[in-house]
């Protein structure tokens, strides 16, 4: 027998929420087997057997907060759960086999008692292992509700009292046995009922409510701490696409043949913004405490938009890249965030941001600082415009507005508008770009 525990999830994770189970009780599972899904403010991480056997309990239901080493599920042995009696896997004493001698008509009264009457019997004798076998969540539950734990009966098999024995306890009252058959289905449990998804009334509206994912969570913590902590300001400029559309449409083909990538805007984009960072460094820096970290590498984020939320996996080591390398590298990115399964070390980091508002139609927007950087660049959507050539002349061309959101803690507003200014001119001139070395 052994603990379904949750591994480590990495630098800075210490908790997530099961966000699914892919097996239940009794099912027989293999070394390797994936049997839950686990959110975490950043990824999601499946959590595999570490050995063959059946799974004899799960402790912790989804939605449920876990910590990293808590228990949340027991395997035991394919063997012994094949050989066990049906009173040994409700957790009774396995009946004893007629003697051939005669016996006496008392001893034979425990053993036609009602199945069910046996866990409150067995509750008195093993209260104190249990409340000391209580998950953090159990004992935290237990406080607020004013809950002994040493008369809550458990479920789990080794005798670990979950949330969910709590507030079955709570419901049942003070004393009462906890039934082992499931709830009546016509009384969800409290933290049910909060999180369905059926239509509540409001005023005599229908409305839905529906519990936020973690990563939304984080998101909606993280963009409020940035714009508490951070002196944060934008910036607005323009670009002329004119040279870089030329190129594309010229060496699309030949640069997809060789490369077997396409040629997109974002190699561009993480280029020239190199070229900036270089010239402006405090950009590319994070304040720490009463000291300036300036980064002499260029890491950079490119946010992609996934179904859970919006996430920014790093380009490492940007500048040492080739044009074919950024974009196949962005490629792999964007696939593995769009299906949930990017690592933890492609999240971490990073030391400059871009965000490209343009692919769904946005013309303007102020992007938020992605804490600890300084600052991030917001692409928008490229649209033809009326320019003025010269004082005689005027052409439409296919403009771009691009928005840097600054930390004016340590990058002042001149500083600013250079890099935005600079880095105009390299992607107005991408030949420019073979030269910021």
């Amino acid at each position: 027998m052994s603990e379904i525990k949750v591994p480590d999830l990495g630098e800075s994770i210490s908790e997530g929420t099961i966000y699914k189970w892919l097996v239940k009780e009794g099912d027989t599972v293999g070394q390797g087997d994936v049997l839950a899904e686990l959110e975490t403010d950043k990824v999601n991480l499946e959590i595999s057997a570490e050995e063959d056997g059946v799974i004899s309990s799960i402790l912790r239901q989804a939605g449920e907060n876990v910590a990293v080493g808590e228990a949340i599920g027991v395997i035991g042995s394919a063997d012994a759960a094949a050989g066990s009696s049906p009173q040994a896997a409700a957790g009774g004493k396995p009946e004893a086999a007629p003697a051939t001698g005669s016996v006496a008509p008392a001893a034979a009264a425990p053993v036609a008692a009602p199945s069910d009457a046996a866990v409150p019997a067995a509750a008195p004798e093993g209260a104190a292992g249990n409340a000391a076998l209580a998950s953090p969540g159990a004992r935290k539950l237990a406080r607020e509700r004013g809950i002994d734990l040493g008369e809550v009966s458990a479920r789990d098999p080794i005798g670990r009292i979950g949330q969910a024995d709590v507030k079955d306890h709570g419901a049942a009252g003070p004393g009462a046995a906890v039934p082992v058959s499931p709830a009546p289905q016509g009384k969800p449990e409290p933290a049910k009922a909060a999180a369905g998804k059926a239509p509540q009334q409001e005023d005599g509206k229908a409305v839905e409510r529906k519990r936020m994912s973690r990563r939304r969570l984080t998101i909606a913590s993280r963009l409020v701490e940035a714009q508490q902590t951070a002196a944060m300001l934008t910036t607005f400029n323009e670009v002329d696409m004119t040279a870089i559309l030329d190129i594309r449409k010229r060496r699309k083909d030949a640069f997809k043949e060789k490369h077997e990538v396409g040629l997109g805007f974002m190699s561009f984009f993480t280029k020239a913004v190199i070229g900036a960072l270089k010239a402006y460094p405090l950009l590319n820096a994070e304040i720490d405490g009463e000291d300036l970290l300036l980064k002499k590498y260029y890491d950079i984020g490119i946010a992609v938009a996934a179904k859970e939320g919006l996430v920014v996996p790093v380009v490492r080591d940007a500048d040492r890249l080739s044009f074919p390398e950024i974009e196949r590298r962005i490629g792999e990115l964007a696939s593995k965030a769009r299906a949930n399964t990017l690592s933890l070390q492609e999240l971490q980091g990073g030391t400059f941001t871009i965000t490209n508002g343009g692919v769904f139609g946005s013309l303007l927007s102020t992007p938020i600082l992605n804490t600890p950087q300084v600052g991030i660049l917001g692409m928008h959507k490229i649209q033809l415009r009326p320019i003025a050539l010269d004082e005689e002349r005027s052409a439409n061309r296919p403009m771009m507005y691009i928005a840097l959101s600054y930390d004016h803690r340590i990058v002042d507003g001149s500083e600013a508008v250079s890099f935005l200014v600079k880095l105009k001119e390299l992607l107005e001139d991408p030949e420019a770009l073979l030269l910021e070395g």
